[in-house]
């Protein structure tokens, strides 16, 4: 067997180097690059190894371990899953800093690739620089954090054990069920010490896309339900983006008189002007959209794994004889709540779904609701988007001026706050991709970071990140590094001056102003946080808008400009949309001293009745 005596750094770096992916008949990297963090634990073994294959496997410096991570699972999710990036940090903070990111990945069913420095396997610094010493335990690290949150978990302790653990990363991490975040924690001494490789582990090595083809069965006890149904309805999930079955969905609602609505991972699937696409549902709902769900009889899933958001906390769904069936590459997700399960790809399924169904469709009343209820939701939701002279706009105003001035292929990112669910509920995203909103895991600080993931992902759109000042404050550093890698972003920040998503939810529970606003909090002065000033010190171009008008004509400058920009504007922390939308479980306190809180309490116990449990 023919070897190359390498480091066990410098293997995995030829071995991810070999990684190729065939999209649309043209083979690319698989990995795009690696986003690394130097620290003793790895700028020796990793850094070294990075440097010499950094032509054929790109490495980028970031500013935040957490921040790198969010990137990279936001260019895999603007991949369509397809392509990814690995990270690589030292052991110790920077490596638990990418915690809450891998955690990101796991809900989101993301591919990444985390390789944090660990301790010595030779054991002879113990304790080293930053090593996390259990007092009963000598196995333990503080990588084992990334356990819960991984899909595969490998700690390399000999240079050889690489070939088995990259080769079971690469399964999981392009298996479109098993998909979501690899770590190989990789002993800081490991890194650097030499074996003898076989050349055929370094072999290039072409990724396609599997498309699991449901069984019949499964497909047939689908169109036996769908048959017998009067109101048939369906969800579209992320599963259907990352399959690239937008068409094939629409296609398939069309033919069949079925109205489709988006979860959050689901949105920009259908086209915004379809007669069946009622836009988003659940909590964050359309009016439509909720309306029809809560008549369905039959609830088709194509690619969701039906969270609390989507199921209004599992109470949406009103009728009594209804049924769900599931369409998903991941059993786990396809089997939930008892829904007729049917395996598989969302492309694959539809097409053999469709032909199953014969000449089968609803009833053309069905259809004829869907259109009206989703003109009238559209007339509603336009009042909430209306230009305004308001002091302190909305951010429904907001979104509604960077509509009227943004084009087709806009990418709006987003992830916490008030913001996902205004943007879910009236952003009209232009084309596919367009929408990409990390709600599964609703990650505070996501946004920007994503927004550069996105960008390197799709670096000829123009990529919009919607953020409030919470999350602004909480994670911005990747501001320095998209001007650093000249990856232009148009950065809005709508500053109502503390949590207003969090505030507004705290007033709805009966709860009393508190530690939400910055108003509300204990405070000797009020910050006066100058965001054009902080933005302008990481390198982009900032500019204030006192007004709609300003703010429209501010983001065509920012469209016409090279570098990151930035649009602060105040306002109003109360004002949302209150028109569509659904109930959500969010537990009130059974006992308390405010009469709010006691009203709250009757009330969530009252909708507590319309909860179907197990359903």
């Amino acid at each position: 067997m023919k070897t190359v005596r390498l480091t066990a750094a410098q293997a995995m770096v030829r071995f991810l180097s070999a990684q190729k992916v065939e999209i649309d008949g043209r083979e690319q990297r698989l990995f795009e690059g690696v986003f690394a963090i130097f620290g003793h634990g790895n700028v020796s073994g990793l850094g070294e190894a990075l440097y010499a294959g950094r032509d054929a496997l790109p490495t980028y410096r970031a500013h935040n371990e957490q921040a790198m991570a969010h990137a990279a699972i936001a260019f895999a999710k603007a991949s369509r899953r397809r392509r990814m990036m690995a990270c690589t940090t030292s052991i110790g903070p920077g490596a638990t800093n990418m915690v809450t990111a891998a955690a990101v990945a796991h809900v989101n069913r993301l591919p990444v690739l985390l390789i944090p420095g660990d301790f010595f396997a030779n054991r002879r610094p113990d304790p080293v620089l930053q090593q996390v010493e259990d007092f009963g335990d000598g196995t333990v690290s503080a990588n084992d954090c990334f356990r819960p949150v991984s899909r595969y978990f490998d700690r390399i302790m000999r240079p050889e054990q690489i070939v088995p653990a990259l080769n079971r990363a690469m399964t999981v991490l392009t298996d479109p069920a098993e998909c979501g975040p690899v770590t190989l924690a990789f002993c800081q001494d490991v890194q650097t010490e030499a074996y003898d490789y076989p050349v055929s582990f370094f072999e290039e090595r072409v990724h396609r896309q599997r498309r699991i083809i449901p069984d019949p069965d499964e497909v047939a006890v689908a169109a036996t339900l769908l048959n017998a149904s009067k109101k048939p309805f369906v969800v579209c999930g992320g599963g259907v983006l990352y399959s690239g079955a937008e068409r094939e969905l629409i296609d398939f609602c069309a033919r069949r008189g079925i109205p489709v609505a988006e979860t959050q991972a689901g949105k920009s699937a259908t086209p915004v002007d379809h007669p069946m696409a009622v836009g988003a549902i659940g909590v964050t709902g359309t009016g439509a959209a909720n309306a029809l769900a809560s008549e369905a009889d039959v609830i088709l899933g194509v690619g969701t794994r039906f969270a609390d958001f989507t199921t209004g906390s599992w109470a949406l769904f009103k009728n009594p004889d209804r049924r769900f069936i599931s369409v998903n590459v991941q059993p786990f997700d396809a089997a939930k709540h008892r829904a007729a399960p049917v395996v598989g790809d969302a492309r694959a399924a539809l097409a053999v779904l469709d032909k199953a169904l014969g000449d089968w469709k609803a009833p053309h009343a069905w259809g004829e609701a869907a259109a009206k209820a989703t003109a009238e939701w559209s007339a509603t939701a336009a009042r909430y988007t209306a230009k305004t002279n308001a002091l302190l706009p909305t951010d429904a105003e907001v979104l509604g001026a960077l509509m009227r001035v943004g084009e087709a292929s806009d990418v709006v990112v987003c992830a916490a706050g008030g913001l996902p669910g205004e943007l879910h509920k009236l952003w009209q995203a232009g084309a596919p991709l367009g929408y990409h909103v990390e709600y599964g895991y609703s990650c505070m600080g996501y946004e920007i970071a994503g927004g550069l993931g996105v960008k390197l992902a799709l670096p000829d759109r123009e990529v919009v990140v919607t953020i409030g000042d919470g999350s602004y404050l909480m994670m911005n550093s990747e501001i320095a590094t998209s001007v650093m890698l000249g990856k232009k972003l148009i950065i809005v920040v709508n500053d109502n001056r503390g949590f207003g998503c969090i505030n507004r939810l705290q007033n709805a529970t009966g709860g009393a102003p508190f530690n939400n606003l910055l108003s509300d909090t204990r405070h000797e002065v009020l910050p006066d946080v100058d965001f054009v000033a902080h933005a302008r010190s990481l390198g982009a171009e900032a500019v204030k808008v006192a007004s709609i008008a300003e703010l429209e004509a501010a983001f065509k400058a920012a469209r016409a400009a090279i570098s990151t920009q930035v649009i602060v504007i105040d306002t109003d922390p109360v004002g949302s949309t209150d028109a569509g939308g659904f109930w959500w479980d969010v537990a009130v306190p059974a006992v308390s001293d405010r009469a709010e809180v006691s009203a709250a309490r009757r009330g969530y116990e009252d909708a507590l009745t319309i909860q179907r449990v197990g359903d």
